[in-house]
């Protein structure tokens, strides 16, 4: 086979793979990159990849932050990485229980490569994937879906595990959760950058949902910070800074929470508490369709605090 032909058969090939036309590849570091979904809803567009996820390159392979959204979507994200490097993904790292975060996992162990997340993500990863498929199969189509099999990690742990590859070692932590019960981020001291995974949302409003901890998030949050980073790679959203990370998500739910208590101090029942202020967070993607649910989430949660 010749070099020309060679090079042909490789540029069919990627086109023939899944690409995400709204995914943004933003680099950090020498070694460091951001893969930036949308901020809306999964899609048949997006592949269920509606989220922001990591990569880091070695010279001995790569290390992707979050699977991705399906089986497809898993692809869609090689491709692009394929774009940035020749080095393969030797491992991945799931930083959570949503569906994004990990159920794309069966494309990455068909292409050899080692999965690790927390004991907690798996319990709760296990728990949803059925409903995940159900929900994704409407949301990105059945055809889009096809392929993707609940696939968990190889390798587990309950609070931190520190991963070396090519003289390059990620520190993974978990403490309560935050978005899902399994929740961890991931410290690259070397490019003072984390990833955050659904502990950090940015431009869009953050779910609180029947899985999530309002209480033990803004701990998760406040361990992450302690680091003092320079860059925060969000679960959604573009890369950013500590700033902008406390404002989007702290900021956001130390108010929700502050004025939930003194609403249920004054004797307020779930009904109203749609209606507790929070007005100064309007900005946010997404604000006029969680915010009034997230607040009776987290009155069902501080209720019995």
């Amino acid at each position: 086979m010749t070099r020309f032909t060679m090079i042909l058969t490789l540029m069919m090939s990627l086109l023939a793979r899944p690409v995400l036309a709204d995914m943004l590849v933003t680099q950090i570091a020498t070694d460091t990159y951001a893969l930036v979904g949308p901020l809306g809803n999964r899609d048949p567009e997006n592949l269920g990849n509606n989220s922001t996820h990591g990569l880091v390159v070695t010279p001995e392979g790569a290390i992707l932050i979050d699977a991705g959204g399906s089986y497809k979507g898993a692809q869609a994200l090689d491709t692009m990485i394929q774009g940035i490097t020749d080095q393969p993904v030797k491992f991945v790292i799931n930083t959570g229980g949503q569906d994004h975060r990990w159920i794309g996992n069966s494309y990455w162990k068909d292409k050899g490569a080692v999965i690790i997340a927390s004991n907690d993500a798996v319990a709760d990863q296990a728990s949803r994937a059925s409903m995940q498929q159900t929900v994704l199969a409407t949301l990105i189509g059945p055809e889009n879906l096809s392929g993707t099999t609940p696939i968990h990690a190889d390798i587990t742990f309950d609070e931190w595990y520190d991963l070396s590859l090519g003289g390059t070692t990620l520190q993974i932590s978990h403490l309560s959760g935050a978005h899902t019960p399994g929740d961890s981020f991931v410290w690259h001291p070397a490019a003072g950058t984390v990833f955050t995974g659904d502990i950090v949302y940015i431009q869009r409003i953050l779910g609180v949902l029947e899985f999530s901890s309002s209480a033990n998030w803004l701990e998760s949050f406040d361990a992450m910070a302690a680091l003092n980073p320079t860059h925060i790679v969000p679960g959604h959203g573009a890369v950013t800074d500590l700033a902008t990370a406390t404002r989007d998500t702290r900021d956001y739910l130390a108010n929700l929470r502050g004025q939930m208590r003194d609403y249920i101090d004054e004797g307020g029942d779930i009904i109203g508490s749609v209606e507790v202020n929070q007005s100064d967070f309007a900005y946010l993607a997404n604000f006029d369709i969680l915010a009034r649910r997230n607040a009776q989430q987290v009155f069902s949660e501080m209720e019995w605090e």
